[in-house]
């Protein structure tokens, strides 16, 4: 499976943010990948602005994802990133993971696990979501889905690998501060190698965000690593290396544990 990383500073407008990612989109397309993986909060940042995802926030058929779901028409790309999107009848809004395919949503995960740490607190303006979502199948790949904070929970990760994923998609925008850097690639290679999945994950940069797109293989090795500025990274996952890692390191099949029970 060809996957790409599109790692990119989300601006404070939607328009230009999806000329940002329907131009990433058109370059992915045009190399050729069955993935492509963008961050989350895409639709709009504005780090003067607390209430950005309020006041940004659209449907799933509003006006981004019109222009989003248009460009992946006539491919078998599947694209990954998160927007907010409005609840009805409520204040706060869901922080949504979409997987677009040839001009159809495949599926829209709800962030589980919300931010409320290093002093702040997404649940101000986010509704966590209630449903772990099915894997996504992506060129022979069963990809599950993870966003951002999730990798701080390895249950969800687990559940996914026990459930049969290869590989773990994990838009995210991981804000910068001290010993963070650390705290993400740690845990993002934690993910891959404990449960010998390939870890796709790709981090908003900027001014708030550290950026660090990454890719880890079911060994834990980084095989693909972006630095602090916007960039495409391609990179193929490869079905000989989960095997190899799979038969060497049997972690699925010598586990103890039930698997965790998650709402």
């Amino acid at each position: 499976m060809k996957v790409a990383l599109g790692q990119f500073a989300a601006a404070n407008e939607w328009r230009r943010n999806a000329e940002t990612a329907t131009a990433i989109m058109a370059k992915a397309k045009n190399a050729k990948c069955d993935l492509l993986v963008l961050p989350e909060g895409i639709l709009a940042r504005d780090i003067t602005d607390p209430d950005i995802v309020l006041k940004a926030a659209q449907p799933l058929d509003g006006p981004f994802m019109t222009e989003m779901l248009r460009a992946s028409e006539g491919s078998q790309m599947t694209t990954m990133f998160c927007i907010h999107v409005p609840i009805e009848g409520e204040t706060r809004v869901h922080n949504v993971l979409v997987a677009l395919r040839d001009g159809k949503i495949i599926a829209a995960y709800r962030k589980l696990h919300l931010y409320d740490a290093f002093a702040a607190l997404e649940s101000t303006h986010v509704m966590p979501g209630t449903a772990i979502p099915d894997l996504v199948e992506v060129a022979g790949f069963k990809v599950g889905l993870m966003t951002c904070y999730d990798v701080r929970f390895p249950e969800l990760a687990r559940h996914h690998a026990v459930a049969g994923a290869d590989v773990l998609a994990l838009p995210a925008a991981w804000v910068r501060g001290p010993g963070k850097e650390h705290h993400w690639e740690t845990l993002v290679t934690a993910r891959a190698l404990e449960n010998t999945c390939y870890v796709i994950a790709v981090g908003e940069c900027g001014p708030r965000n550290i950026g660090a797109s990454m890719i880890v293989d079911p060994l834990g090795v980084v095989t693909h690593r972006a630095g602090e500025d916007p960039t495409l990274i391609f990179a193929d996952i490869e079905r000989g290396r989960l095997t190899h890692a799979r038969s060497a390191l049997p972690v699925l099949a010598n586990r103890q544990f039930a698997q965790p029970q998650l709402a």
